[in-house]
């Protein structure tokens, strides 16, 4: 029998989620939200067919005890906690400290698998980090907007619209300009990210003000991620440096 995968950030997200609207109190076997959220589970596109090879993977069982681990590892819980991995831990915190955000990532992680957009988008390569890290909100939201980001036509009418409106293309957090910098060659080359934190930027339409332009240095640092953090908006990431800068 295939060996069951650990649980990734995006079904914590999701239990997690359940378990919060639910009290923070564990749910269940039977409970018919523990039916749907073993469905659910075991249609994410994240585990290369196992769902349907294993009976076993994400069943209700296994569902129930994550939610058990989820509620009794919370900071709160007054008796004694089950075994939690460190992923838990990182959920967990995620959900005490902003717990509305991640409320709305899993909202919209259900709406892309309930719509089958995320079952259309291919994984992208930088969907985790070096270290099989992803964001605290999942691989999955990542992949939605990575996937946005490097739509062309996307891309194109971004720059096309700074362009007819005069504005510079040159990044917005460090002000590097490609043209002046490299002449010709770096001449209308810019690169573009979401001004959206993760949480919001999955389900909805991009528009082209929801884009930044950012060189790639600066795009690369949104993108970098540690554990249990979310990617940076341009913002956070321009609050960052000035506040490095004043070390």
């Amino acid at each position: 029998m295939p060996k069951i995968p650990a649980w990734t950030h995006d079904e914590l997200l999701l239990a997690c989620a359940l378990v919060v609207e639910n009290g923070w109190s564990e749910l269940r076997e039977r409970d018919p939200r523990v039916l749907d959220l073993s469905d659910l589970l075991r249609s994410l596109p994240i585990h290369e067919g196992i769902a349907q090879a294993t009976p076993q993977f994400r069943s209700t069982g296994s569902v129930s005890h994550k939610t058990t681990d989820l509620a009794t590892n919370h900071p709160a819980y007054a008796g004694a906690p089950t075994k939690g991995g460190r992923l838990d831990k990182e959920v967990i915190a995620a959900f005490i400290t902003r717990p509305s955000e991640m409320l709305e990532a899993a909202q919209g992680l259900r709406v892309g698998i309930g719509t089958g957009e995320l079952h259309k988008i291919p994984p992208e390569p930088d969907e985790l980090d070096e270290e099989g890290n992803s964001a605290v909100e999942g691989r999955l939201l990542v992949r939605w907007a990575l996937h946005r980001e490097r739509d062309r036509g996307l891309r194109a009418r971004k720059v096309g619209q700074a362009v007819k409106l005069g504005r510079p293309l040159r990044c917005e957090v460090c002000t590097f300009d490609f043209g002046q910098v490299y002449g010709p060659l770096g001449q209308g080359y810019i690169e573009v990210h979401h001004r959206l934190p993760l949480h919001v930027s999955g389900p909805r339409e991009t528009k082209l003000d929801d884009l930044a332009f950012l060189c790639a240095n600066c795009h690369r640092m949104c993108h970098k991620r540690r554990p249990g953090e979310s990617w940076r908006t341009p913002g956070t990431l321009r609050a960052e440096m000035d506040q490095a800068s004043s070390l």
